[in-house]
C-alpha cells in the first residue's frame, strides 16, 4: 500500500508539472496574440482570466488546456491565411465555445445548435475568413450576466450548399455597451472586413429587444466560390 500511495503521489507530481508547464507555455502564446487593423480582435485579458479559471478547476484542466492550445494556434497561424475551410473556422468556434464554458455555471443556459452539411461541396473549401464569426461569440459571452436566473447563450451554425450563417442569441441584464454595437464601431469593424471581403454576398445584423442582443451573419458562399472559380 505504502509502494502505491508513493507511486500515485509521484505520479501526481508529474502530471502537475507537465500542467503547469503547457499552463506557461499557453500563457507566452497569448502574450504573442496581436491581430492587425480589420482583422477579427480577441481579448488577450480574457484568455489570461479563462487560464486562472482552468487553474482552480483542476478536474477540468487537461481537457480545456487542449481546447485552448487549439484555439490558440488557431488564432496565431490559421488567422494568417486569407482563407480557411468551414471545417477549421467551425472547429474553432466549438473549442472557443468550450473553454468558455469553465467559467459557466453547469445550469446555466448555455444551447448550442449545429446544422452542417459535411457533404456540402464547401466543406472543406478554403473560403471563409478566418475568425469571421467570432467577434459575435465573443460579445455574447463578455457581456452576459452569468449570475442572473434568466441569462442564456444560444448559438445557432448552419451550413449548405449555399451559405453559412450563425446566430448568436443572449440575455444582457441591464442596458450597456452590447446595445450600442447595433451601430458602434465594432460593428463597423466588422462589417468593414466582410464588405472587403464577400461584398455583397453577406448579411450582418445586431439588434435588443427586451433585454435579449441578438447578432445574425450570413454569407453566400455558392456565389462567393462562383466569383473566385468562374471556370468550374
Amino acid at each position: 500500500m505504502i509502494t502505491y500511495l508513493l507511486y500515485v503521489l509521484k505520479f501526481e507530481k508529474k502530471v502537475n508539472l507537465s500542467q503547469k508547464k503547457q499552463l506557461d507555455n499557453l500563457s507566452l502564446k497569448v502574450d504573442e496574440l496581436k491581430l492587425e487593423t480589420y482583422e477579427a480582435k480577441l481579448n488577450p485579458h480574457l484568455f489570461k482570466n479563462i487560464l486562472n479559471s482552468i487553474q482552480s478547476n483542476a478536474y477540468q484542466t487537461y481537457y480545456t488546456i487542449d481546447k485552448l492550445a487549439n484555439v490558440l494556434d488557431y488564432i496565431l497561424y490559421e488567422s494568417k491565411s486569407n482563407f480557411v475551410t468551414i471545417k477549421d473556422e467551425i472547429d474553432f468556434i466549438k473549442n472557443y465555445i468550450e473553454i468558455n464554458k469553465v467559467k459557466v455555471s453547469p445550469l446555466f443556459d448555455l444551447q448550442i445548435k449545429t446544422k452542417i452539411d459535411e457533404q456540402s461541396f464547401l466543406y472543406n473549401e478554403k473560403i471563409i475568413a478566418p475568425l469571421i464569426s467570432i467577434d459575435l461569440i465573443e460579445n455574447a459571452f463578455k457581456h452576459t450576466d452569468f449570475q442572473k436566473d434568466n441569462s442564456f447563450i444560444k448559438i445557432a451554425i448552419e451550413l449548405n450548399n449555399t451559405f453559412f450563417y450563425i446566430q448568436v442569441t443572449n440575455k444582457i441584464s441591464q442596458k450597456n455597451s452590447l446595445e450600442k454595437e447595433s451601430g458602434g464601431h465594432g460593428n463597423q469593424s466588422l462589417e468593414h472586413r466582410l464588405k472587403m471581403i464577400y461584398g455583397n454576398q453577406f448579411s450582418l445584423s445586431k439588434t435588443t429587444e427586451q433585454n435579449v442582443f441578438i447578432a445574425k451573419l450570413k454569407i453566400n458562399l455558392n456565389e462567393f466560390y462562383t466569383k473566385m472559380h468562374p471556370n468550374r
